[in-house]
């Protein structure tokens, strides 16, 4: 879960000014987090506390309004939209990720993602990008390779990994459905070598950046276990402190990097 934040927050600057390369400063006083940031907190606030995610969804978007959401999604926030709206865009892929740390088998994985996508994205792709972001996490939690990751999610969710970054680059601009985003952001963490590059590649897309790198921010360091101690500390400067006490208590709970093994 702290590889999305720190993804969102690395990505946050570029979503209106893309980039289209990996050689780029991490933090400037340009980056903030965005709603993947407030989003995910409250999917994991939910996890820790067994809370009802759309409550928690409501009440960690009204506490901080101003963190970048949709126009859609801001009216569902006031109430004007009672339930969900059908919504396919990445907006379920890039809260999902406590949800790979949590749970403990696949089955039970796929359950509760699709729970944390229904309360505004009941749309099917809506549902299949929370799913095969938070089950990407799972298996890369448990040890499985970047191969066997691939195969799983193309076999069970029908995404294209067979293309590559410098492809997928020249004419990809930003995109908020899952998926056309989804996949770009797997794509990103197959082709990287630590989480540092995981997260550069998916901004070098040029795409929709906070929401990119966070999805492949969350694959990266469940697969690689290790996010650098200096980019933590950085990013957590950029973080209020309940959030980073969410985070903190998350990680202490569920997150264990010794689970699996995984040589990058």
């Amino acid at each position: 879960m702290l590889g999305a934040v720190i993804g969102d927050i690395i990505g946050s600057r570029f979503e209106a000014n893309p980039v289209k390369t990996t050689e780029f400063d991490l933090f400037t006083r340009n980056n903030s987090f965005t709603d993947d940031t407030v989003l995910t907190l409250a999917i994991a606030c939910s996890v820790l506390r067994g809370e009802d995610y759309g409550e928690n969804l409501r009440f960690f978007g009204n506490e901080y309004p101003y963190a970048g959401y949709g126009g859609t999604f801001m009216r569902w926030l006031a109430g004007m939209i009672k339930g969900p709206y059908g919504s396919w865009g990445n907006g379920s892929a890039m809260r999902v990720s406590p949800v790979g740390w949590a749970f403990d088998s696949i089955s039970n994985v796929l359950k509760e993602a699709e729970k944390t996508a229904i309360p505004t994205h009941d749309h099917p792709e809506g549902i299949k990008g929370a799913q095969a972001t938070a089950i990407s996490v799972f298996l890369a939690r448990k040890g499985y390779s970047k191969n066997e990751i691939a195969d799983y999610i193309q076999k069970t969710f029908q995404y294209d990994l067979n293309r590559k970054l410098n492809d997928i680059r020249k004419n990809y601009s930003f995109e908020v459905s899952c998926q056309h985003s989804v996949p770009e952001s797997i794509i990103a963490f197959m082709e990287s070598d630590n989480y540092e590059s995981s997260v550069r590649n998916a901004v070098s897309l040029g795409g929709d950046t906070d929401t990119m790198a966070c999805i492949s921010g969350a694959i990266a360091e469940a697969y690689y276990k290790n996010i650098p101690e200096e980019i933590t500390q950085k990013a957590y400067d950029f973080l209020p402190g309940e959030f980073v006490e969410i985070i903190e208590e998350f990680h202490n709970k569920y997150v264990n990097y010794q689970e699996g093994s995984s040589s990058g």
